[in-house]
Order: structure tokens, then sequence, then C-alpha cells
């Protein structure tokens, strides 16, 4: 199921700061095939470990909201970080690990990452076909 995949996959990350309960996940049921898993845990790692450099994972109060919503035949995914630093938009988005994301969403996924950059914190939103969940 996708909402355990990404439970899992965000635990390690969800007690390192003053209290449990920092990552919170709301993910309609359903399932998600193994290379779609595969490519989605190297998603969801590139976005946690930059929050835990430079966003609301290096706070200790810092929050972190993953929700999954079904629009018609499209997945959307929206990654919200709330308290850690004032965040601006890097001067670039040639990073490795942002490429590597990027590429994922783009090629296997078929869909788009779009991100903002309020002084709160990052919002990364990830548009998909639910089909290539299955995949």
């Amino acid at each position: 199921m996708l909402g355990d995949l990404i439970s899992i996959l965000l635990l390690p990350y969800d007690d390192l700061g003053a209290f449990r309960g920092r990552v919170r996940v709301a993910v309609p049921r359903m399932g998600i095939g193994a290379a779609a898993a595969t490519n989605l845990a190297l998603v969801l790692h590139e976005l946690a470990t930059n929050s835990v450099k430079h966003g609301a994972l290096s706070a200790p109060a810092g929050l972190v909201d993953v929700v999954c919503r079904i629009e018609g035949e499209q997945a959307v995914i929206v990654w919200t970080e709330r308290g850690g630093p004032p965040t601006t938009a890097p001067a670039t988005g040639e990073g490795f690990g942002n490429k590597l994301l990027d590429r994922i969403i783009t090629l296997h996924f078929r869909g788009e990452v779009t991100y903002a950059w309020p002084p709160e914190g990052l919002i990364a939103t990830i548009t998909m076909p639910t089909a290539k969940l299955g995949h």
C-alpha cells in the first residue's frame, strides 16, 4: 500500500527532533507496484534528506506533511514543510539529487514536480498518472 510505504520510508525522520509526530502522512488506500515503490522511495529519500539538511527537519519543532489525493486519473502527492528555517528558492536546481528526483518523476512516472518556496517551508507537488503507480 502506498501509505504504508511512505510511512515506513519516513519513519526514521520522525523522531529526530523534540517530539514524535513530526512527519504526518495522509494517503488514500491504494496499491503500488515494485518498480514504482523503488522509484518513489528514491524521491522521498531525496526530499527527506534535503529537509534534514536545510528544511523543516533541521529544526527541533519542524513538521513535514505528505498528502496524496486522486484527481481524475492523476495522483497528486504534496510534500509540505513548516517550522524550519525560512526558505528561499535555491540559486539553481541543478544538484545531483534534484536532477535524480526530476528524472524519476518525468521518465518513470511520466509526471511533473513543482516547487513553491514560501518563507515557512518548501512545498513540493508531484503529479503523475495513477496507472504509473502500479508499475
